[in-house]
């Protein structure tokens, strides 16, 4: 595998000093296409412990939108205008995308996940503060593994693979 051609100072002098006029720019959410809402929505909350901050429905498009994240249950307004005004805010969320009828259409067989050619979503990551507790429970619970964390060159981190294929890094933020 070839390695990068740019040292550090290149890279360094690749990357602009950031334009005042986007100070307040939040990097808002990722957005991942999804067969199953009942499958997808009870892996995002019950294995990674995050909430459904805001749900959207559109007909006139056939689709639903669920935005999930890691947000305390108290700082979620109960008021839907608001909580739609709120999650604006956040950063960080995941926006699920259902297209009606891939659940129960017998011939769609799941969206790409980046893994395989052609390459191009790689995975979201998770910091967690074990990786192995949380791959301990993950095993537990019967969640399917891209690479254990022991597998491979690469030691410190588990890949984990959500009801549509998606890889999610684990890693720890403690060394």
């Amino acid at each position: 595998m070839a390695k990068s051609s740019l040292n550090f100072e290149e890279v360094q002098s690749l990357c602009a000093e950031p334009d005042p006029s986007t100070k307040d720019f939040i990097r808002h959410h990722t957005n991942l296409l999804i067969k199953d809402p009942k499958k997808t929505l009870d892996f995002y909350s019950r294995i990674l412990g995050m909430r459904l901050l805001y749900e959207l429905d559109l007909p006139a498009m056939s689709m639903s939108t669920f935005y999930m994240g890691f947000a305390k249950a108290e700082d979620i307004p109960k008021d839907n205008a608001k909580r739609r005004e709120w999650v604006s805010t956040q950063s960080g969320c995941l926006e699920l995308v259902y297209k009606y009828g891939t659940d129960t259409d017998e011939s769609f067989k799941g969206y790409h996940n980046g893994q395989s050619d052609p390459r191009g979503f790689g995975h979201i990551g998770i910091m967690v503060p074990s990786v192995d507790d949380a791959c301990k429970r993950f095993e537990e619970l019967g969640v399917e593994f891209g690479k254990k964390r022991n597998q491979g060159k690469a030691t410190g981190y588990a890949f984990i693979k959500d009801p549509d294929g998606y890889w999610i890094e684990i890693s720890s933020f403690k060394k």
